[in-house]
């Protein structure tokens, strides 16, 4: 299983993954689910992916073939994030109709989402969410990050207080806490934890972080909020008696 994070607010983009592909009783594999590629200076370009094991590294292969074969179309010659968004998505749906009509495979399920992120030249940077089908969507002013795999335990503290105007530091710890409280709540969910911090028009991709699991920092990062938590729920407004109400009673 899997939980990915783009969040792009006016400084740049947060990208955080975990690598956790198999959670078996007796089999717990784990496989990296961000991938940056090396283009042209002009641009910056990283997937991460959700979903079917075998079709994401399908779809890896074949972008990566386009580009050393120089294909009409390929991530070095796009225009647009969501050009390249369209060209992901037509190479993911063809990869899935390869396994869809297997037979003996009834319960097999050959399909995978994708996150795309970067920036291209003059364009602003974004990220887009790849679905099986094909299409993608891109984030909002009102709701700046998208999510793809186990996204509801890490979805609350982003709703909360992920904005665009969040400084790009802070944002980088909402998105780890997310990722921490999806790890607490599910175990198909763990480390090592890649986030990758971009700056919006450097066309670098110097800050990638990979924490793996007992690593110190997120030792403290989790005792620190799970304290901070504590302390809130303290200091909540007490149960008012004047608030108690009659209780129906159908039996």
């Amino acid at each position: 299983m899997t939980y990915c994070i783009a969040a792009s607010i006016n400084e740049g983009l947060i990208l955080v993954s975990d690598s956790r592909t198999n959670a078996g009783i007796d089999n717990v594999s784990t496989h990296g689910k961000m991938h940056a590629f090396n283009t042209l200076p002009d641009r910056k370009i990283v997937l991460l992916s959700a979903g079917n094991l075998a079709t994401t590294q399908a779809v890896l292969e074949q972008l990566h073939r386009d580009k050393i074969k120089d294909a009409k179309v390929n991530v070095n010659t796009v225009e647009c994030l969501s050009e390249a968004a369209d060209y992901l998505g037509h190479i993911s749906v063809e990869k899935q109709k390869q396994h869809l009509n297997t037979q003996g495979q009834s319960a097999f399920n050959p399909s995978a989402t994708f996150i795309l992120a970067g920036q291209i030249g003059d364009e602003p940077h974004g990220a887009y969410m790849i679905y099986a089908e094909g299409n993608s969507i891109t984030s909002s002013a009102n709701t700046p990050f998208l999510q793809i795999g186990e996204s509801k335990y890490g979805k609350p503290i982003l709703d909360r207080f992920l904005k665009l105007d969040t400084s790009i530091d802070e944002a980088a710890r909402c998105c780890l806490v997310s990722m921490d409280s999806t790890i607490r709540s599910n175990a198909s969910v763990g480390a090592p934890v890649e986030m990758l911090i971009y700056r919006a028009g450097s066309f670098k991709l110097q800050e990638y972080y990979c924490f793996d699991d007992g690593d110190d920092y997120m030792l403290q990062l989790r005792r620190s909020w799970e304290t901070k938590l504590r302390e809130a729920i303290a200091a909540l407004p007490s149960l008012s008696k004047d608030a108690i109400k009659p209780m129906r009673v159908e039996l």
